[in-house]
């Protein structure tokens, strides 16, 4: 068992004192401190004082110290805390969802584009092959005593370009689910660069959208071009109203660029004064595909531009996201890629990631485990199993990590191209940790500014028994 001083040394911590991991977090050059135990949901605000109190405690060195030690089993970190939950995978996969990347083939022209569209020959998924990924998903829930299963449109390109193929596999999905009383639950992601009855059609048909835009028109129109070179903000924005007009539910994924660092604030309250956006996920862009090579966005002008555009978007009722600063996330795995995603790629191969939509990547042999044919799945089960390892609790580097159960060890793909077994960190790192000791700060502030506790943001009164000047190291 460990106590980890982010940013400072590492304690050890008697195993009848403390279940799990318990961080004294940094905050800022006045030696205030966060003391955090993630996995027990406790955290509060503490000064030197107390934290060398908490650190003599847990290495052996202050076990006379009665009151604090009453204390810390009060918040329940000492004894008692509730375990992360160990789920993993063996054997063959039985998913109840698919994730079909339907074409590379793509109308815009993004700056960013992680997936090169317009540079690499098109591939597209077939309608026959689309069917049999979805029959797969069927077989199974049937098994499992589900009752529906998930189709998602993906891809290496947009969507909505292999119409007749999006169309034709869900109405497959619909009528074959029904036929063994399964419902079916379907999303896009797409760049909503689409005609009015294509947009229509997507509100009356599907339960969810992600669609990539980039906020103020001329932010969008000098990131995202048509394959004729034009802005495609009119588009987008009509595609948007049509969503809001029908109350179809979406989200909006942003893509930063260092250019568009200082406008980010004004890009997400343009979105929120004009559309009706679930969540807004905003994440810098990644030197991968188009972008290969060239900046990311400095990270801590990236951290402040979202700070103040998380703040205006509340000022709208909105929510602002970043992927891996998931305080309300408790989990060894950030996405799929460990949990068996079932994601069929042209050509029937079926990939764990949606960035490796081709087996042309360079890291198809990774993701890739496995094939849809006419005989159905075929797995390569020890591929499979090398990415069930890829949990956060099998990587070195993110042992020490306060943020370690919320970003789960952050997308694999971009471990991968950081350095694989190399790693040590990015840029994405540290700001994930920036916000989510945000967060965490909010919650105690919303809990009575002592202690905050699990989601209800229970006030700990912890006056009784003289202890109200604890948390402060009195």
């Amino acid at each position: 068992m460990h106590v980890q001083l982010c940013g400072a040394m590492t304690q050890t911590i008697p195993s009848t004192n403390l279940r799990d991991n318990l961080f004294l977090v940094p905050l800022d050059a006045d030696a205030r401190w966060m003391v955090y135990a993630p996995l027990q949901k406790v955290a509060f605000v503490a000064n030197a004082r107390m934290v060398n109190r908490i650190a003599d405690f847990v290495e052996g060195n202050g076990e006379r110290d009665a009151e604090l030690s009453a204390w810390l089993r009060e918040m329940g970190v000492a004894e008692g805390a509730a375990a992360l939950p160990q789920d993993s995978f063996s054997g063959p996969p039985h998913p109840t969802s698919v994730t079909l990347f339907l074409t590379t083939a793509c109308n815009l022209r993004c700056t960013y584009c992680y997936a090169s569209t317009g540079q690499q020959p098109v591939e597209s998924l077939d309608l026959e092959t689309a069917k049999r990924g979805i029959d797969v998903v069927i077989g199974n829930a049937i098994a499992a005593g589900a009752r529906e299963i998930g189709v998602a449109f993906h891809g290496g390109g947009e969507p909505s370009v292999a119409w007749a193929v999006l169309t034709g596999s869900l109405e497959h999905a619909r009528a074959a689910a029904a036929e063994r009383g399964l419902g079916v639950s379907a999303s896009i992601t797409t760049n909503a660069v689409l005609s009015e009855p294509k947009a229509r059609w997507i509100a009356e048909n599907l339960n969810f959208a992600t669609v990539s835009c980039d906020g103020l028109p001329e932010v969008q129109d000098r990131n995202r071009l048509t394959v004729l070179g034009s802005g495609s903000s009119g588009q987008v924005t009509r595609t948007l109203k049509v969503f809001d007009t029908a109350g179809f539910r979406y989200g909006l994924r942003l893509t930063v660029t260092p250019a568009d660092v200082a406008s980010l604030p004004d890009s997400v309250a343009h979105l929120c004064a004009a559309h009706r956006p679930e969540v807004i996920q905003v994440e810098p862009a990644h030197q991968l595909g188009r972008w290969e090579g060239r900046p990311a966005p400095e990270v801590t002008a990236f951290i402040e531009a979202f700070r103040e555009a998380r703040a205006r978007a509340a000022e709208y009722g909105r929510r602002v996201a970043f992927s891996a600063a998931r305080l309300d996330v408790r989990s060894r795995h950030f996405c799929g890629v460990s949990r068996d995603t079932f994601a069929v790629a042209p050509g029937g191969g079926v990939s764990a990631c949606y960035e490796v939509f081709s087996r042309r990547d360079e890291h198809a042999g990774t993701f890739f485990y496995g094939s849809l044919t006419a005989d159905g799945l075929r797995v390569d089960v020890p591929a499979l199993d090398r990415l069930r390892e890829q949990t956060v609790d099998a990587r070195a580097h993110c042992r020490s990590c306060f943020a370690k159960w919320h970003c789960s060890g952050d997308c694999y793909h971009k471990v991968l191209l950081a350095g694989g077994a190399e790693f040590t960190g990015t840029d994405r790192c540290h700001i994930t940790r920036e916000l989510l000791k945000d967060a965490l700060l909010e919650r105690i502030a919303g809990s009575g500014g002592l202690v905050w506790r699990g989601e209800a943001g229970a006030c700990v009164e912890a006056g009784r028994a003289g202890r109200a000047q604890l948390a402060a190291g009195d």
